[in-house]
């Protein structure tokens, strides 16, 4: 536990993935007051540190957004393992008064903006260490959460979710198997998704993808959908957007910012370039007839079967079989505001209404997504939600090669 009168050079100020540079730039320019600074490559790390040998650690920077997996996920995480109260500070590019809410209610202490003031870094760490005794007792935190699933409903998710994984079995088995006799990789993967409250979990899917699918995103930009129209009104930006380096872009972080995760194989599945760019952009990408989806990955996601390991995000209470598309990280940053901010007050869910109203028509365009998550998230019942598991399989069964 951490104690106010310890010897400073007894504390720890804990840093959590700072590349080199950064990390170096910190050392040399920031006076701590003596005490130690240790740098942890994941939050696992430093909470396995942090336990097994008492670390007096007074104080974490992490080089993360708000709602990256560092973020407001990493006060949960420490939460969920009782460990003290301390300050937490991120440095990351985006912020705006949604966000700041997020991070004051999740329990974040302060956000620095990159590229950073690192006077203004000493100074305030500094006096939030020196003054934490008095500060935490009038520090008010509130869960990130603002849905708490029914009784009912979660014990709909749980029945419904494990009879599924069990009668679904043999169909996991074969699709694993031509998934890894088609191309090199692993079957299954997982990336950080952002569901009720900004909630970030990990969410699982069957890879549908050639492994270096990142590396030519960049080439197919103009393809998206969502796009078209826009690209259509204004060729010269797109031109531009497209021209950019996709690792250029987390180059400034030092690693990727947006991966995917399967084993240990670790691919991007960032698909924009820095959030000044894509804000004029479409929040949604689907290209159509993709050249970087496998042949199995085409019948997979023409029958959704690229979606079944999600079942087990719905069995251990992350997601629910209807509600909200839980969405990347890279795309909720940019539904904060308050038109659209409503969508995460509802459960995230595997099929929900803008699926069933939607899907094969070919017509819907990214506000009117928008807009069915918002009246889903104020209207959802268990007799609408009833409503949508019917509706789901005939929408399944309609083919849209997107």
């Amino acid at each position: 536990m951490t104690d106010s009168t310890s010897s400073k050079s007894d504390q720890i100020i804990s840093l959590l993935r700072f590349d080199a540079e950064l990390y170096a730039e910190l050392i040399n320019s920031c006076n701590f007051e003596g005490r130690q600074i240790i740098n942890f490559e994941t939050d696992d790390d430093l909470i396995n540190e942090w336990q097994s040998k008492n670390l007096n650690i007074v104080a974490i920077i992490s080089k993360s957004d708000i709602l990256g997996k560092y973020g407001v996920n990493l006060i949960e995480s420490l939460h969920k393992k009782n460990l003290p109260a301390v300050p937490v500070i991120l440095i990351g590019k985006h912020m705006d008064k949604n966000l700041r809410k997020i991070a004051l209610s999740a329990g974040i202490t302060d956000f620095f903006t990159r590229p950073v003031n690192f006077e203004h870094i000493e100074k305030r760490v500094n006096f939030l260490i020196n003054n934490w005794a008095d500060l935490k007792t009038n520090l008010k935190t509130k869960p990130i959460t603002t849905y708490k699933t029914p009784f009912g409903k979660r014990a709909f998710d749980i029945f419904f979710s494990g009879l599924a994984l069990l009668g679904l079995s043999p169909v996991f088995l074969v699709v694993y198997l031509w998934i890894k006799l088609e191309s090199k990789g692993p079957a299954f993967y997982y990336s950080f998704r952002v569901g009720t409250g900004y909630r970030v979990f990990k969410f699982y899917k069957f890879r549908s993808m050639y492994v270096n699918a990142d590396q030519r995103l960049k080439d197919l930009k103009h393809l998206n959908q969502y796009n078209i129209d826009a690209a259509a009104n204004d060729k010269q930006t797109t031109v531009a957007a497209d021209a950019d380096s996709l690792c250029n872009d987390c180059l400034s972080y030092g690693k990727c910012q947006f991966p995917l995760y399967a084993d240990k194989v670790r691919w991007c599945e960032k698909q924009y370039i820095d959030s000044r760019k894509t804000m004029v952009g479409s929040a949604f990408i689907k290209i159509k007839d993709d050249p970087r989806i496998t042949k199995i990955g085409n019948v997979i996601r023409n029958l959704s079967i690229d979606e079944l390991p999600q079942l087990w995000n719905v069995f251990i209470g992350n997601m629910s079989i209807v509600g909200n598309r839980p969405l990347p990280l890279y795309e909720a940053e940019k539904l904060t505001t308050d038109k659209y901010a409503l969508r995460f007050a509802a459960p995230a869910g595997i099929t929900g209404l803008w699926q069933v109203e939607k899907r094969g028509k070919g017509d819907m365009s990214e506000e009117e997504r928008l807009m069915l998550d918002n009246t889903y998230a104020q209207n959802h019942s268990l007799a609408t939600d009833l409503k949508l598991i019917f509706k789901t399989i005939p929408a399944l069964l309609q083919k849209e090669n997107v």
